[in-house]
């Protein structure tokens, strides 16, 4: 049975990669670094709200986009 996302973090993500002055790309490369297999064209499906994240790899992006706490993925989503 495949789990359907409920909410997409997917607009905040792209903001955060934007703010961080990353591509898609760059993302990955550093994601690979950090032992998260993740392709770019993944990470775009993440930002479409296509593609559910694993918090591994939700951990990863919060050190490589150097953001101060988790709630910062979540802002302006009512949950």
């Amino acid at each position: 049975m495949k789990l359907k996302q409920d909410i997409s973090i997917g607009d905040n993500l792209r903001t955060l990669r934007k703010k961080a002055g990353l591509s898609q790309e760059e993302v990955a490369v550093k994601l690979q670094v950090l032992e998260q297999s993740i392709s770019r064209e993944i990470i775009s499906q993440m930002e479409c709200g296509k593609y559910s994240i694993r918090i591994s790899v939700l951990l990863a992006m919060k050190e490589i986009y150097k953001v101060k706490s988790m709630d910062d993925f979540f802002d302006g989503l009512s949950l």
